[in-house]
């Protein structure tokens, strides 16, 4: 291997390692360009390949910019890009050097291959700053509702707020306290709507209380039970029905939309009791369906494992 170095700041090292290469074939001659610091031409094993290095304005002080372009072979013409930190750590790619810096340098605009700033890339990097910038400021949010805790229920249950200033009243913003538009009557949609088991057969919907009962236009039992389940998982307000007597003479005027179409109620603690009672019997149900269940894997397990004693007792004796 040859090797020629013409620096300008000839150092004793350089001379040094030149001095190691005694004996060697002369390389070619290769002109020196006073805007890089070293130029050098390598030959190795017949390949011929020029080395150009010189200090790169772009990074920190003391960084170096190495470009490789390789003479000969199928690749010849083509050339690769080094960078040398001033401690003379050699970096092959982007990625690397921008873990190296880290947050010292931003390189979101730097080019690695020609080495400089894209101003281009930089304006654009400038003008999405500004309005990052600008969006995370945005409209100061004047809400104080409550917020809804995040625990897995289906009823959306509201944080507890304790405060030592009850009195103190914040105005809320009038803009997030609109609620989307719905359609009039748009319960009316859920109507129709069955369910099946796996054999697709219609399950039996369950009896509302008498109490319950629906008000305005072609209103029935099932309408009126899946629009108060899609008010219970939707709204965290009580529902109280309507409370207007008027509703029933003009629905389409006199329709609160906050509540379901259903007439007042009053719930009352024989209809808990009632509640509670139903609830304890399908629990004991569903308690004794499960006990039975286990009892039958037992005895089907102690019957399996009987036969497989029998089996194996059956085969010791005809080996016998």
């Amino acid at each position: 291997m040859s090797e020629l170095r013409v620096d300008s700041r000839f150092s004793e090292s350089r001379e040094s390692e030149a001095r190691e290469v005694s004996g060697s074939r002369a390389a070619p001659a290769a002109a020196f360009d006073p805007k890089h610091s070293q130029l050098f031409l390598q030959r190795d094993s017949g390949r011929n390949m020029e080395r150009k290095r010189w200090e790169c304005s772009a990074l920190p002080n003391g960084w170096k910019r190495e470009e490789v372009t390789r003479k000969s072979g199928l690749s010849a013409g083509k050339s690769d890009v080094y960078y040398f930190s001033p401690t003379g750590k050699k970096f092959r790619s982007k990625p690397q050097l921008a873990r190296y810096l880290g947050n010292s340098m931003d390189l979101s605009s730097f080019d690695f291959r020609t080495g400089k700033i894209l101003m281009s890339k930089l304006n654009k990097n400038r003008q999405r700053l500004r309005y990052d910038h600008g969006q995370s400021k945005g409209k100061p949010d004047l809400n104080t509702s409550l917020p809804v805790r995040q625990t897995a229920s289906i009823f959306k249950q509201p944080v507890t707020k304790v405060t030592n200033h009850p009195s103190n009243k914040v105005k809320t913003d009038p803009q997030k306290a609109v609620d989307q538009p719905r359609q009039l009557f748009w319960e009316k949609k859920l109507s129709g709507l069955n369910t099946c088991d796996i054999a697709e057969e219609l399950v039996k919907t369950m009896d509302l209380p008498k109490g319950l009962q629906g008000v305005g236009p072609g209103y029935t039992d099932k309408t009126l039970l899946s629009a108060l389940a899609s008010a219970l998982h939707t709204s965290s307000a009580p529902i109280t029905g309507q409370l207007s007597a008027a509703v029933e003479k003009n629905p389409g005027v006199w329709l609160n939309t906050t509540q379901p179409l259903c007439k007042a109620f009053m719930v009352t603690d024989e209809d808990i009791r009632k509640q509670e009672d139903l609830v304890y019997n399908v629990r004991k149900r569903l308690e004794e369906a499960l006990m039975a269940d286990m009892l039958a894997h037992i005895e089907e397990a102690t019957i399996e494992a009987k036969s497989l004693k029998e089996e194996s007792t059956d085969e010791e004796t005809e080996s016998v």
